[in-house]
């Protein structure tokens, strides 16, 4: 069982001790995608949704989920980031919104559950915010695409989400 870094000798759930590890800047880069009637999204866009200004909405709870990450996921490291940002790519012809956010820190730990949370939120912010007027939405392709940093190096998605995993 100690293959697993979080389980102990006894079977146990832990928290990994990160003390030794070094202290590296670490950045995760994570995407996911809202899938909506192009008519949604037009609204989206010309910010008429009746609920208000939508991506600076989902832009404010996908940065307040990434701080939050350890209070929701067991066993994440409380980190002190340094850098959050989520971004909107808007494809209005097919309904599709990416969001992408971008977690950055110098530390002990990665960021990648932070980036992936700060996209989830967003991502059902909007969901939130557009429900009365498109129940169909669909939040899908939520991956890591790139990490840099720590001992493992730097990861980077090789092909797009929307491919299988092998």
């Amino acid at each position: 069982m100690t293959d697993f870094s979080h389980i102990d000798d006894q079977g146990r759930v832990r928290m990994v001790d990160v003390t030794d590890k070094a202290v590296t800047v670490r950045e995760a880069v994570a995407e996911g995608r809202v899938t909506m009637r192009p008519a949604t999204l037009e609204q989206i866009l010309d910010r008429s949704v009746k609920k208000g200004n939508v991506l600076e909405t989902a832009r404010i709870a996908g940065v307040m989920g990434a701080k939050k990450t350890a209070e929701l996921i067991p066993m994440c490291h409380p980190l002190n980031l340094t850098h959050v940002a989520v971004d909107f790519f808007p494809d209005a012809a097919a309904g599709v919104l990416l969001i992408r956010a971008t977690a950055r820190i110098a530390d002990r730990t990665g960021v990648e559950m932070e980036a992936l949370t700060a996209v989830a939120l967003a991502a059902l912010t909007v969901y939130d915010m557009c429900k009365s007027m498109d129940r169909d939405m669909t939040i899908s392709h939520m991956a890591l695409v790139k990490k840099t940093g720590g001992k493992s190096g730097t990861f980077e998605r090789a092909g797009s989400i929307d491919a299988p995993h092998p």
